[in-house]
């Protein structure tokens, strides 16, 4: 079934420099074990259903043989992965270090070492550093760890950390002692890693997971220094489309639990110096209402989609009894779309996308007067950094583009002047921005709407006859942001295109862009891309016969749904924890996300969702058919795309490809969601993509 227009007719070109290798090797078979599936009078058999058996023998071993297969392809290709590490660390400083920010009135800098892969978080007194939190000591014997949300109390005496020590992203929360070192006995299990103090700095709100589902669904109130099984329940959410969150408003005066699904939103608030006090709904719930809140010394600024696609911002004094009772502060534009607010005793400043690119207005609360914050780039991203103090005069924000590495910003609201607080730097002397061209172009989808790209590449590069990556995601209203790649350097100077599709189903081109790429417009998202690779190659940005694609998550949803559709237009796909099992998913209630995805891609219990998603999802849709070389991985402890979803759609396509082309699949086994952890993991995984590319185009150095 094709969904696209059929314009390229591209020959299927089967090259890859490990063929000999592999073909020594036996290609990795699955036991079929047929399990019919029956809903709403449909039937389906998957002979592969039994690979969610976490664990067991069989599963594991069959794994371990694709793993091994994968592993004797890239064997090969050692000398070229080493050549692309070392290209790595030849650019990118081994003791790179964050902007500076302040938390507390207390000034902290992120910082790496050489030879660590974990962060070293510093504190700045004036000329006086010394180190604050040291990650590697703490990930010691530990395959992976994450450091999730580090929390200072208000006196900052005490430290409040999340970490992960597995990859399941279910965090334990302790607590140190800044002036001894020392971690208290206080020890919270199955948290999502953050953390919010009243002000009392003894009492601790953190949010709860539900075990089966990982669903962030309990606020709890801890008392330090007492045993965590004391600890009090102060929220429980039992719609299972929804998610809570904590966090503190920058005046200090409130915590605020947030109840939040794809459509809906609700906030409660406690007065942070009356802990004890039971959560107040600031406004309730709506179908169809989302809103935010920043709290100002005056009222409340609220941020509403009430009436108003692309949002609002309305004033209120007191908590308000409905949005209509709001004085209006910034009216709803269908061209505008407000992204996020922050409020200072003087001034709102709020991050709003105009076709495709952000801008910050910084609106003046007295004067009323405001001015923008922009660059005059073909495509930039821009957005606000860390910013902790209400009563300062200054505002920090980020910019950064695929050419020019990324510079933090202070902007001194007074007299409006901007300067650069940081700028990361290649270490690199041969590397000039300026050698490199940025650009931004319109495809056009099958319906006639113009789709933008971003596109990168070297100066110099002959186009035409040029490999593209092009890269995409398209789900949950995320917009990918136009950002440097120190890495992408190495595949650009090898002739590469890099290009971003801004497809349908995020909110590049405002909220009616998300709205016409989910539920039962989904195809919109896939057939955006199949248009956007055609569109580069017949205009002369690529060879059409070298076109590669890349997505991970929804974006290996993505991956998936135009290899089905348009297997002939691609040399090679790179799937990364692809979401590709969409219907078997999605009525699995105790998977781990899957209810709250009903307001993303619709219920699968009601026929018209379920046949849609059958239409397109990857593993239901795989036929006989010559697919492109492709590269698939996933981490054995992802808790948002389990790992069979992967593994029964490669076996799968096993069983079905009539072509030679490698079909690789790797599963690490200490990782989760996004990979492997520490940088020298992480980058071993791009150098491993990078030589996937680079071998399907013979290029060995």
């Amino acid at each position: 079934m094709n969904f696209h227009k059929q314009i390229l007719t591209l020959p299927l070109i089967i090259f890859a420099l490990s063929a000999p290798v592999l073909a020594q090797m036996n290609i990795p078979k699955a036991t079929k074990k047929d399990k019919n599936l029956q809903h709403l009078g449909h039937q389906r058999t998957d002979s592969y259903y039994w690979m969610n058996e976490r664990d067991s023998p069989e599963v594991l071993d069959y794994i371990e043989e694709e793993n091994q297969y994968a592993k004797a392809y890239f064997e090969p290709l050692n000398k070229l992965q080493d050549q692309l590490l070392k290209e790595f660390e030849t650019r990118i400083d081994p003791n790179e270090t964050s902007s500076p920010f302040s938390m507390n009135g207390i000034t902290f800098q992120i910082r790496n070492k050489d030879g660590e892969d974990y962060g070293y978080i510093y504190r700045l007194d004036g000329a006086k550093e010394s180190i604050y939190f040291n990650e590697n000591e703490r990930a010691k014997g530990s395959a992976y760890y994450s450091l999730g949300d580090w929390n200072p109390s208000p006196n900052n005496e005490i430290l409040a950390v999340g970490e992960d020590f597995i990859g399941r992203r279910k965090y334990q929360i302790q607590f140190r002692n800044n002036k001894t070192g020392k971690f208290l006995k206080d020890k919270i299990e199955d948290t999502d890693g953050s953390s919010v103090w009243a002000n009392d700095n003894k009492t601790v709100f953190y949010v709860r997971k539900d075990p089966t589902t990982l669903r962030e669904f309990q606020v709890w109130r801890h008392i330090l220094g007492e045993d965590s099984n004391k600890d009090q329940l102060i929220y429980e959410e039992k719609d299972e489309k929804f998610y809570v969150y904590i966090n503190k408003s920058l005046t200090k005066k409130y915590i605020q639990i947030g109840c939040y699904s794809s459509l809906t939103s609700e906030i409660q608030i406690i007065n942070a110096d009356q802990p004890l006090s039971n959560p107040q709904v600031f406004l309730k719930r709506e179908t169809g209402h989302i809103y935010s809140v920043d709290y100002h010394e005056t009222g409340f600024y609220i941020t509403s989609n009430k009436n108003a696609k692309n949002r609002k911002i309305v004033f209120s004094k007191t908590l308000p009894a409905s949005i209509e009772s709001c004085v209006e502060f910034q009216k709803h534009d269908d061209a505008i779309l407000i992204e996020n607010t922050l409020v200072f005793k003087n001034h709102v400043v709020i991050e709003e996308r105009q076709n495709g690119l952000k801008k910050i207005k910084v609106h003046n609360i007295n004067t009323m007067e405001f001015e923008y914050i922009g660059f005059n780039e073909e495509t930039y991203s821009i957005g606000f950094a860390f910013n902790d103090d209400y009563l300062g005069g200054n505002f920090y924000f980020s910019y950064n583009s695929i050419t020019t590495p990324a510079t933090v910003y202070q902007y001194n609201l007074g007299n409006k002047s901007k300067t650069v607080l940081h700028q990361k730097k290649l270490i690199d002397p041969s590397f000039k921005p300026e050698d490199y061209q940025s650009e931004r172009i319109w495809a056009v989808a099958n319906d006639g709407t113009k789709i933008p790209i971003s596109i990168v590449y070297k100066k110099g590069t002959k186009l035409a006859s040029a490999p593209v990556l092009l890269y995409g995601y398209g789900s949950y209203g995320y917009t990918i942001p136009d950002v440097f790649s120190a890495t992408r350097l190495s595949l650009l100077d090898r002739g590469f295109v890099y290009a971003l599709a801004h497809i349908r189903g995020g909110k590049y081109m405002g909220e009616e862009w998300y709205e016409n790429g989910k539920f039962l417009k989904k195809k919109n998202t896939f057939t955006d891309f199949i248009n956007c690779a055609e569109y580069l190659a017949q205009h002369g940005k690529c060879d059409p016969s070298k076109i590669y694609a890349q997505g991970g998550s929804a974006g290996g949803l993505l991956m998936g749904a135009v290899c089905n559709m348009a297997p002939h237009l691609w040399k090679g796909i790179v799937s990364q924890v692809p979401f590709v099992d969409v219907v078997t998913t999605m009525l699995d209630e105790s998977i781990p996300l899957t209810v709250g995805e009903y307001e993303e891609w619709g219920n699968p219990n009601e026929k018209e969702y379920y046949e849609y998603m059958l239409s397109y999802s990857p593993y239901d849709n795989i036929r006989k058919a010559y697919y492109p070389a492709m590269l698939l991985t996933t981490g054995y402890h992802d808790s948002q795309v389990q790992y069979w979803e992967p593994l029964k759609y490669v076996a799968k396509l096993r069983e079905n490809k009539l072509d030679s082309q490698p079909l690789l699949f790797e599963c690490n086994m200490d990782a989760g969601h996004g990979g492997g952890s520490g940088r020298s993991t992480e980058r071993k995984e791009i150098a491993q993509v990078f030589a996937f590319l680079l071998n399907m185009e013979g290029i060995e150095k």
